[in-house]
């Protein structure tokens, strides 16, 4: 979500991430916990109309039979704990108390429907977790989910048996992202697939391996707008000398905007940003096994 985020919040919000690697497992519905994300970080950005700063933070957290006690409503054990946080307006404590309730809302008249905080705590309280608020007039907020950590701790199906059906024999692909989260897990799960995988930080880098390298890849995958340089300038520039490279377009922008604004042809192979790992595996797989 880190690209989609930093787009929503705008660019006088600085966003930080202290992701912990090492917190298990949580039993919750992928598409909710984003929506509870993405609610949670518009509300930061509405509160800091001069900018400010937003953190998004992960944990693992053991509950003890004492915190149990002065907290009833949590049952000890192990939990996850997503903390967003940011540096705006804060809180009175009357605001605080009925944030939580449907049509509550400080915003002006058609700028909110009071929805957002009562849809992230039936989610958060759906999934078994928990949602504290920690927040000052002036000192900004501070939202803290907990949830319970999974007892389920075999791999989910999607990635026991991807590498079987799409995976690849060592092909050669090159990847040219501008976005370093998004490069470098494209890396990771191009390895794991079992291609071989080279990356690129934009077209102008991806131009320099090819040629001046000599780098020879079966599959280019390139965002397709990046700066200086997009990605079909550069793809169309490498495809003039060789004729028989395959190339798979992805972007933010549905296939549709794509081809209605002239940037792409509609018969080219394109991914549209998020994509389930299962997506973009069958992909290209198949562009890989076609013959054009």
């Amino acid at each position: 979500l880190e690209k989609m985020l930093r787009r929503l919040i705008g660019e006088d919000v600085e966003m930080n991430l202290a992701l912990s690697n090492d917190i298990g497992q949580v039993f919750v519905d992928p598409g909710q916990l984003e929506q509870v994300i993405m609610n949670l970080a518009v509300n930061a950005r509405d509160a800091m109309p001069e900018g400010g700063k937003l953190l998004i933070e992960t944990a693992a957290v053991d509950f003890d039979q004492r915190y149990a006690e002065n907290h009833p409503e949590v049952t000890p054990g192990k939990y996850v704990l997503l903390a967003i946080t940011d540096t705006g307006c804060g809180m009175t404590k009357e605001v605080k108390s009925r944030v939580f309730e449907p049509f509550f809302t400080t915003k002006e008249k058609g700028k909110g429907t009071g929805l957002g905080l009562s849809t992230v705590y039936g989610i958060v309280r759906q999934s078994g977790g928990h949602i504290w608020i920690y927040s000052e007039p002036g000192r900004g907020t501070t939202f803290k989910i907990y949830f319970p950590l999974s007892e389920k701790t075999e791999e989910p199906t999607e990635k026991r048996d991807i590498k079987k059906s799409h995976g690849g024999s060592g092909e050669h692909i090159l990847v040219v992202e501008d976005e370093e989260s998004l490069r470098k897990f494209m890396g990771k799960l191009l390895n794991h697939l079992g291609y071989k995988v080279t990356l690129a930080g934009d077209g102008r880098e991806a131009l320099m391996l090819a040629e001046e390298k000599g780098l020879r890849p079966d599959l280019i995958i390139t965002d397709v707008i990046m700066p200086n340089m997009s990605g079909k300038e550069m793809a169309d520039r490498l495809l003039k000398k060789h004729s028989n490279l395959k190339v798979l377009y992805m972007s933010g922008y549905t296939d549709n905007t794509i081809v209605h604004h002239g940037i792409l042809e509609p018969d080219i192979h394109f991914i549209q940003k998020p994509f389930s790992v299962n997506d973009i595996a069958a992909k290209i797989r198949a562009i890989l096994s076609s013959s054009k």
